[in-house]
């Protein structure tokens, strides 16, 4: 197996992971019951006292101190996902949950577009079309949760995802680890965050959900996708994002007794089988590709 195929699938198995965590992202938000700014506050802070927990332990462990920005495109790419966190969190507030995911289904196109341009990464034909079906599935599952009202949440909510699509595309093209570089984001939202609390107090009913959420959920979500940019495309890593739109439903349907809508369903099933048969013919294409260059070499 080459180091290519080896190298693919071991973005597959750690961004897939990272989508599946942060499916309870928003679930947990919506259990700690506070206001837009202490909850950023709490989340942001626990996350990065969790990611500085596990940097020194990994920095113990391996006997050197991991790198956590790697140089000026670090700062940048923190910056990014830090934008993204403030944004993020106000849209959860000032929208449905149906609208919020379905525009970050956007994902996808803003970073395939972004990476076409700025890396000349075009997207296989395979990947638009996997896009597109996406893309319907995500359409059916919020036809009917889209109304009119939000309109600033649903603004705050595209200006969320298309700053993460860049966070995407620079990690991509730096090459770089840019895991604990996400984390080191969170800096940015909880000084806002801070400045917002003084003023208007604090309010967070039950912290033991956001603390968790920050702790746990959203450092390894981070550290997760944001590591995923070294081992695939920019809308691959995207895509994996995908997964939010489709297993929160469900969450919320286990946790808050709302049952998804049989369009939903359907939405879902649509979603996940474009996501997995993508990911399978990538995983065949890159497998066939080292095979033919394995013949190329050895031609006897």
């Amino acid at each position: 197996m080459s180091q290519l195929h080896l190298d693919h699938r071991k973005g597959l198995l750690i961004t897939g992971l990272g989508g599946l965590i942060l499916s309870a992202d928003i679930p947990l938000l919506r259990l700690g019951e506070g206001e837009t700014w202490s909850t950023l506050l709490l989340r942001s802070g626990t996350t990065f006292i969790s990611a500085f927990v596990i940097w020194a332990l990994w920095s113990l462990a391996t006997g050197r101190a991991r790198t956590i920005v790697p140089g000026r495109v670090g700062f940048l790419v923190a910056g990014l996902y830090g934008l993204t966190s403030i944004c993020f969190m106000i849209a959860v507030y000032n929208t449905k949950t149906a609208n919020l995911v379905f525009i970050l289904a956007f994902n996808t196109v803003f970073s395939a577009l972004l990476s076409w341009v700025f890396l000349k990464e075009r997207p296989k034909t395979v990947t638009f079309i996997a896009m597109f079906f996406m893309l319907i599935g995500v359409g059916i599952i919020v036809r009917e949760g889209l109304s009119s009202g939000h309109v600033f949440g649903d603004l705050v909510a595209l200006l969320s995802t298309f700053i993460l699509s860049t966070a995407i595309t620079v990690s991509r093209s730096s090459g770089k680890d840019m895991g604990f570089a996400a984390i080191i984001g969170t800096i940015l939202p909880m000084i806002v965050a801070a400045f917002m609390v003084s003023q208007n107090g604090y309010t967070v009913a039950v912290p033991g959900w956001i603390i968790f959420n920050g702790a746990v959920v959203t450092t390894l979500a981070f550290l997760c996708l944001a590591a995923g940019p070294r081992f695939l495309s920019g809308p691959e890593v995207a895509m994996f994002y995908l997964l939010e739109t489709v297993l929160t439903p469900i969450w919320v349907w286990l946790v808050f007794a709302e049952k998804p809508s049989d369009p939903t369903l359907v939405g879902g099933i649509i979603i996940i089988a474009s996501l997995v048969g993508h990911s399978l013919w990538q995983m065949y294409h890159v497998r066939k590709r080292s095979r033919m260059a394995g013949l190329v070499r050895h031609p006897i």
